[in-house]
C-alpha cells in the first residue's frame, strides 16, 4: 500500500478515467461511492450531445439502480413503443421492437423484464449528476496526449499542460482509443455491413407523425428509415441505412454535412418532406462494424467499453455491455485501493470480461444481419460467469457465476435492497449453518443476512458480490474464510470459533 499512500499525498487521484461517456461516468460514479478517488478527464468541452446508445437493457436498469440513479432514469425514461411499418405513406402493420424480449411483466426475481429507451446524452445526464453530487470529478476540454507507467503508477499527460500522477488509468474513450493505440493493443473485428448507416437527433413538424409508435420505412435492396420518438424530449431518433443515407455526395471522401444532409435523406426515405425536419440537433454517420481488443490490461492501464469491444448497434448491447464492465471492474478497483487486495484480482476483470464481450458481440452481429431475432438474450440477464476465475462452489439452484436474483422478504424490503452498495453480501437461505464471525478488514465490506427458505436460491450459502453475482456458494461455510482472502490485505485476521449472523 505505501506507492498508494504516496500517490495520494501529492494529491492525484487513485483512478484516471479518459473519457466521459457512460462507461467513464459509471466507473467514477461507482469508485467514488466506495472512497476512492477518481478523476474523468474528457477532450469534448461538455458531455456527448447525441442519443446514440438509447436502449437500457434490463440487466443495466439493475445496476443503474444500484449505482443509485434508479430512480432517475426510470422518470426519465419509457419502454419502447410498438413499431408502426409504413408502406407507400401508409400504415402497413405493427412490429414489436424488443421480439420476445418485449414479452412478460416483472416477477419476484427480474425486477425490470422490459428494456427501456432513454437517449444516451440524458442518461450521462444523470450519471453525471450524481457522480458529482458525491464530490466526483470530471474535467472537461482535457484530452490525453500521452501517459508513462512504472511500478508505483501512471503519469498522464494532459493537452492543457497539467500532468496527473494515479495509481491506474482506465481507457473509456471509444472505439478510436488514444490510449489502446498508444499501448499497441490490437482489435480483431470485421465489418458488419458494407452499407453506410446514418443516426441523428431531429425535431419534426408537430403532427408530422405520432409519439406513440416507432416508425419504420422499409426500402429497397435492404436500405430502411427509422423514427423512434425520444422520452423527455420533443424528437426523434433518426436511423437510415441506404447508400443515400448520409447525406454524402459524389464518394465517402467528399461528403458534405452530415447534419444538413438529414432532412433529405428523411424526404427520400420516408413519406415526409424536409421541410417537415424543423432541427437537427446531432448526427453522426458510420459503417457498422465489431471489434474487440486483444487483451484489456496492460500494466496499471486497463481498457472498458468502447476502447476495449466496439458493437453493431443491432440488438441495443453497445452501452449496456460497457456500462457493466465499469461494473465489474470499479469494485475490484476498490477492493485492491481500499481494502488491500492483491493487485493480480484486477487480471480477474479481463478474464470474466473479455469472454462477455465476445459472446455479445456475436450476438449483435448475428441480430443485425438478420440471423437472429431480439429475444431474451438481449436482457443481458442470462450472462454470467460461471467459468471465470472468481466462481467457486454451487448451492441449492444456483452455481457460483450466476446473476443472484432477487426476491421479497417479509419486512417489505427486497433481495435488491440487501445487495445495493459498495459491499459483499453472505446470503444464509434456508439454513441454520454456523457462519464464522467476520473481523478486522471483511467487516469492512461485507454484510451477513439470514432469509427463510426460498426456491430461486435453494438451500446453502451465497456470497454475492458487489456487482450482483454470486461469487461463492457451498452448503457450510467450508472454503469461505479462504475464498474471502482474496479479497482484503493478507493476513488479516477473519474468524474466531464462534457463530455470526
Amino acid at each position: 500500500m505505501t506507492e498508494l499512500n504516496n500517490v495520494k499525498e501529492i494529491g492525484a487521484p487513485d483512478v484516471l478515467v479518459v473519457g466521459a461517456g457512460p462507461t467513464g461516468l459509471a466507473l467514477a460514479l461507482d469508485l467514488t461511492r466506495r472512497g476512492v478517488r477518481a478523476l474523468v478527464v474528457e477532450r469534448a468541452g461538455a458531455l456527448f450531445p447525441g442519443s446514440r446508445g438509447k436502449g437500457l437493457q434490463p440487466r443495466t436498469l439493475e445496476v443503474l439502480d444500484d449505482l443509485g440513479v434508479g430512480d432517475a432514469v426510470r422518470e426519465a425514461s419509457a419502454h419502447a413503443p410498438i413499431g408502426l411499418i409504413w408502406q407507400d405513406g401508409r400504415p402497413a402493420g405493427e412490429h414489436d421492437m424488443l421480439g420476445d424480449a418485449g414479452a412478460g411483466g416483472p416477477t419476484e426475481t427480474e425486477p425490470h423484464p422490459r428494456a427501456r429507451l432513454l437517449p444516451q446524452w440524458r442518461t450521462q445526464e444523470i450519471l453525471f449528476e450524481r457522480l458529482t453530487g458525491l464530490g466526483g470529478r470530471v474535467r472537461f476540454g482535457a484530452a490525453l496526449t500521452g501517459f508513462d507507467q512504472d511500478a508505483d503508477g501512471v503519469s498522464a499527460y494532459l493537452s492543457d499542460g497539467s500532468t496527473v500522477r494515479a495509481a491506474y488509468l482506465v481507457a473509456s474513450d471509444g472505439g478510436r482509443s488514444t490510449v489502446r493505440r498508444a499501448l499497441d493493443i490490437g482489435m480483431t473485428g470485421e465489418t458488419v455491413d458494407p452499407a453506410p448507416m446514418v443516426v441523428a437527433d431531429v425535431r419534426l413538424r408537430p403532427g408530422a407523425l405520432d409519439r406513440d409508435h416507432w416508425h419504420l420505412f422499409p426500402g429497397p435492396e435492404g436500405g430502411f428509415a427509422a423514427l423512434c420518438p425520444l422520452p423527455g424530449t420533443e424528437e426523434h431518433q433518426f436511423v437510415a441505412r441506404s447508400e443515400t443515407s448520409t447525406g454524402r455526395t459524389d464518394s465517402a471522401d467528399s461528403p458534405v454535412s452530415t447534419a444538413s444532409g438529414i432532412p433529405a435523406a428523411v424526404a427520400a426515405l420516408t413519406h415526409l418532406d424536409a421541410e417537415d425536419v424543423l432541427e437537427v440537433r446531432w448526427a453522426s454517420d458510420f459503417r457498422p462494424r465489431v471489434a474487440l481488443a486483444d487483451r484489456f490490461r496492460t500494466g496499471r492501464v486497463l481498457l472498458a467499453g468502447d476502447a476495449a469491444h466496439v458493437h453493431s448497434p443491432a440488438g441495443g448491447q453497445g452501452l449496456n455491455t460497457s456500462v457493466q464492465d465499469a461494473y465489474n471492474l470499479g469494485w475490484k478497483l476498490g477492493q485492491v485501493l481500499r481494502h488491500g487486495a492483491d493487485p493480480a484480482l484486477l487480471d480477474t476483470y479481463e478474464e470474466e470480461r473479455r469472454p462477455v464481450a465476445a459472446h455479445v458481440l456475436g450476438l449483435s452481429t448475428r441480430i443485425h444481419r438478420g440471423q437472429e431475432e431480439r429475444g431474451s438474450a438481449t436482457r443481458q440477464l442470462g450472462l454470467g460467469y460461471r467459468d471465470g476465475p472468481l466462481s467457486e462452489g454451487a448451492a441449492g439452484a444456483l452455481e457460483a457465476g450466476d446473476r443472484a436474483p432477487d426476491g421479497p422478504l417479509p419486512d417489505g424490503r427486497r433481495l435488491f435492497d440487501l445487495f445495493r452498495g459498495p459491499h459483499f453480501t453472505l446470503l444464509a437461505v434456508g439454513t441454520d449453518v454456523e457462519l464464522p464471525p467476520m473481523r478486522g478488514e471483511f467487516a469492512e465490506f461485507l454484510r451477513v443476512h439470514r432469509i427463510g427458505p426460498y426456491e430461486p436460491y435453494g438451500k446453502g450459502l451465497f456470497l454475492v458480490r458487489p456487482d450482483g453475482y454470486v461469487g461463492w456458494a457451498g452448503e457450510d461455510a467450508t472454503g469461505l474464510e479462504r475464498y474471502l482472502a482474496r479479497l482484503a490485505r493478507p493476513g488479516t485476521p477473519v474468524a474466531e470459533t464462534g457463530a455470526g449472523s
